[in-house]
């Protein structure tokens, strides 16, 4: 009745208008660091008129995808979130505020308005902890001292007074640090109970995260498995429970991965629980190419490379799921989301490309 549709998730999607929004600014600065999925810290060195600039990538973002973003400009990293979350709540702003413009009355104005629990990396908890040292909004924080702060609370707080106060502490990574977790999970699409479904899940997401694994370039060391029941279905027993399996060797070979996984997942599968949740966490991340081998390991390591390389290229080529390992199961899977109200994937696949017809 007020116009809204409902969209399932589609994580393919995001993925390409993500990467679309960051080639966009990436080509409009000397520099950049993709933060996340939806943020992004961009190098102004040099920029006579940043503001300009930053309207500029507010409109081409906008032109280009259709998707509306805001842009916060300052001195430190800490400080241009901070202005990024000015520009989102201010529309004088129109999606973009520079912080260095203001004279320090002004400042000092401003920051008293916004709660400490806005900045950057400060939780919930820390948030809370502050306040009852009588530190309740960003202007009470940014007049600590570090050293103080460092000594009540933490190091990495104490570098957020430093940037907040103008002294970068956290630079600029044009090369993203490697990952220190993989993690992949899902809600069922209907409540899961035997140990068969569980298992053909858990394999699907243990031979995805595997994907992501190589793609990194990287092995794990230690693999997590765990299930849960809906904690909202106050009818079900409530259950929760994971698995930590040490690998003995570093790998990237989801038939390792697999074998891991199950000898968790069956130590704590209980049966006549409605499972509503379960996923699997790859840990210890190393380099392939620097890891030690075990004398005793008679695996063929250059095989077993080839074998992920070639079914990764055959997926990447004719789509996820051309080639799967069995455990996997068939195609009609009742555990998998439900998303009958997903996009078409009008970037990915050549059936969903819109149709124009004069």
């Amino acid at each position: 009745s007020h116009g809204l549709v409902a969209r399932s998730s589609n994580y393919a999607l995001y993925g390409i208008m993500s990467n679309r929004v960051m080639s966009i600014l990436r080509d409009m600065a000397p520099g950049q660091e993709v933060y996340s999925i939806d943020e992004s810290f961009l190098d102004m060195t040099g920029i006579a008129d940043p503001v300009a600039l930053g309207r500029k990538m507010h409109a081409r973002v906008l032109q280009w995808t259709h998707i509306p973003v805001c842009v916060g400009i300052a001195s430190t990293k800490t400080r241009a979130k901070l202005a990024n979350h000015i520009a989102k709540k201010s529309r004088k702003c129109r999606g973009v505020f520079n912080l260095e413009a203001l004279t320090r009355e002004q400042e000092d104005s401003l920051l008293g308005k916004i709660r400490v629990g806005e900045v950057w990396g400060v939780g919930r908890r820390i948030s809370d902890k502050l306040c009852r040292q009588g530190i309740f909004t960003v202007r009470d924080l940014q007049r600590c001292d570090p050293d103080a702060i460092k000594d009540h609370f933490s190091v990495v707080l104490a570098r957020t007074v430093s940037e907040l106060q103008g002294t970068s502490c956290l630079s600029l990574e044009d090369v993203a640090p490697p990952k220190q977790q993989i993690m992949v999970s899902r809600s069922f699409g209907t409540l899961v109970t035997r140990y068969d479904d569980l298992r053909e899940a858990v394999v699907h997401y243990v031979t995805r995260a595997g994907e992501k694994l190589r793609k990194e370039g990287l092995s794990a060391h230690t693999l997590t498995v765990f299930a849960h029941s809906n904690p909202f279905r106050e009818q079900d027993t409530p259950y929760s429970a994971s698995r930590v399996v040490p690998l003995v060797m570093p790998t990237q070979d989801t038939r390792k991965l697999i074998a891991a996984a199950l000898a968790g997942l069956k130590d704590l599968y209980i049966p006549d629980i409605n499972y509503k949740k379960a996923g699997v966490m790859l840990t210890d991340l190393v380099n392939q190419d620097v890891q030690q081998e075990d004398l005793f390991d008679v695996t063929d390591s250059d095989a077993s490379k080839r074998l992920m390389q070639t079914i990764d290229v055959i997926n990447q080529r004719q789509g996820r799921g051309t080639v799967y390992l069995s455990a996997e199961g068939g195609s009609h899977r009742s555990w998998q989301m439900q998303s009958k109200m997903r996009s078409p994937a009008y970037m990915s696949s050549w059936a969903d490309i819109r149709t124009a017809r004069t």
